[in-house]
């Protein structure tokens, strides 16, 4: 009996000890303030944003505030969260509060944002009614993702106005949050999504490697790229697996477009507009590709994630990659904590990069809209933006975690004396001599179809292509010119035909189509290497 008095007594501790040994969590009281925030943001900005808001908060109202953080995932998770909670809370009013039928014709019209003439009364009715209601999912605000997630959660009708802009109408001008720049929306035209912090693009670089290879300037520009020095050393993304970088592309595209589109206004002042647009757009687009082929010759390797770049770059095992700018900047301030080392470095391309925005917003049946509205506000002030940028430990800056992110507010750069406070005082992204203006009817349309032309022409055909790129480099001077025009030649992938035949090959229901032009591109790629390569080796 003793004996097994000792088991149980083992057993119940060992069940036990878990519950004694985790931390401490505070319980929400039912007298305190909530906000519950869904966002994809790291825990370093969801530790600042807490601490920040809570203080805030309190000196605003005298009331203390408890953040409920929901952490899921990335933007593409939150989205089908919040489609699948709606839809469930949604069928709920529908058919015990209004006492309507359901039916897979009312779920898929709803939330449609988009409904035709063609659409049924009933579809019609059920839209109306998810507008007019105070249908929620359990969360007040979505925090972070980029505005493309946001525009589609407003057209869905998931998310609504939280009257920051009549509260502060001081805020949504020029000067301070603009309405657009540089053909990116900062915040929507009816209000339901603000940006709070910009995005950009560009490289981050190990200079210690760079020494190495001979390389003894940081890099500045896309074109740093395809430097032959730099052959093996460039850790890039597949486009097809990373919006991110897919993004990034888009913009080295745009950038040769918006230069061509200028030096053609330049040759010929007195042409006709739209002619010299669709110029620049087509030659801008074999010059772009050109620009990215190159630096896909110097690739180490191709990856699924975005976040392994910077990585490999700060542990040396490449010289260059290509990064959105927080990855780079977080990576370059963990090395500069660890070691107090300029090794890595992060820099976005002058007149390379189009900043866009990751906004908030509030959630349809924000049971805490109140508090929620306040964290909105908190978000935007300037005590809210100093966060992204001031270095902790610094007055009105984050206690634990530089998070090297650019603020959206513009006031925030005239401010001279926040200069040394700053984690990034060279950073000014409203005034850039060269400004990339993105053009969406250039290449909006063509995204997926540049995605893939540039999967296929630099990843799939790798091998080929490192080895004419090694022979090239290696060529005479004559040589040289003619096999780099055989590499480069975009003929298969040029504007005309991405626009046309590729993109009905890629937007054809039958997935063998696909595969299919992935096969023809990729042998006509291949073939295009080896003649550049006997080229290069006199053979041509």
């Amino acid at each position: 009996m003793v004996k097994q008095a000792v088991i149980i007594v083992v057993l119940i501790a060992t069940l036990a000890l878990p519950f004694a040994l985790r931390p401490k969590h505070r319980a929400l009281r039912e007298t305190q303030d909530v906000v519950v925030i869904i966002t994809p943001h790291n825990e370093a900005i969801r530790y600042e944003y807490e601490r920040g808001f809570q203080a805030w908060y309190r000196a605003k109202t005298g009331r203390a505030v408890e953040m409920d953080w929901r952490v899921i995932g990335g933007t593409s998770e939150i989205a089908r969260y919040l489609e699948g909670e709606y839809t469930a809370a949604f069928r709920n009013h529908w058919t015990r509060t209004l006492g309507r039928e359901w039916s897979s014709e009312v779920q898929a019209g709803f939330q449609n944002g988009r409904l035709g003439d063609t659409a049924t009364e009933q579809v019609k009715e059920a839209r109306a009614a998810f507008l007019a209601s105070e249908v929620g999912c359990g969360i007040d605000v979505f925090f972070g993702g980029g505005t493309y997630d946001f525009i589609r959660q407003a057209q869905a009708g998931r998310i609504v106005d939280s009257g920051i802009r009549e509260l502060h109408p001081e805020w949504f001008r020029d000067g301070v949050i603009p309405r657009t720049q540089s053909g990116e929306e900062y915040w929507g035209r009816q209000g339901r999504w603000i940006g709070t912090v910009l995005s950009s693009y560009g490289l981050i670089f190990n200079r210690d490697a760079l020494t190495r290879l001979g390389v003894t300037q940081d890099p500045s520009d896309w074109a740093n790229l395809t430097d032959p020095r730099l052959m093996g050393e460039v850790a890039l993304a597949d486009p097809t697996k990373s919006s991110s970088i897919a993004k990034a592309f888009e913009n080295m595209v745009q950038q040769q477009m918006q230069r061509r589109l200028g030096a053609l206004r330049r040759e010929r002042p007195a042409g006709e507009a739209k002619e010299i647009e669709a110029q620049a757009v087509r030659e801008g687009w074999v010059a772009g590709l050109q620009l990215v082929q190159l630096a896909g010759a110097n690739a180490r390797y191709f990856t699924d994630s975005s976040q392994k770049p910077p990585i490999d770059v700060a542990a040396g095992n490449c010289a260059v990659g290509l990064c959105i700018d927080f990855y780079g900047r977080q990576q370059e301030e963990a090395v500069h904590r660890r070691g107090a080392s300029n090794r890595v470095d992060y820099v976005s391309p002058e007149g390379g990069s189009v900043a866009s925005v990751d906004p908030i917003a509030l959630l349809r049946g924000a049971k805490h809209r109140a508090a929620a509205v306040a964290f909105i506000e908190y978000t935007l002030s300037m005590e809210g933006q100093k966060l992204w940028n001031f270095r902790p430990g610094t007055e009105g800056g984050p206690e634990r975690f530089a998070l090297r992110r650019l603020p959206v507010r513009q006031d925030f750069y005239t401010e001279k004396a926040w200069q040394a406070l700053r984690s990034d005082p060279r950073d000014a992204p409203y005034e850039q001599r060269e400004q990339l203006v993105y053009r969406e009817e250039w290449t909006g349309g063509l995204f997926r179809e540049m995605s893939f032309i540039i999967r296929v022409m630099c990843q799939d055909t790798h091998p080929e292509l490192t080895k004419a790129w090694r022979a090239i480099n290696a060529a005479t001077p004559t040589a040289r010119a003619r096999a780099l025009a055989e590499l480069q030649d975009m003929t298969i992938v040029d504007y005309a035909r991405a626009s046309g035949a590729i993109k009905r090959s890629l937007g054809s229901k039958a997935k063998v189509d696909e595969v299919r032009l992935a096969r023809e591109l990729g042998e006509a790629f291949r073939a295009q290497y080896a003649r550049a390569e006997a080229i290069a080796r006199g053979g041509g």
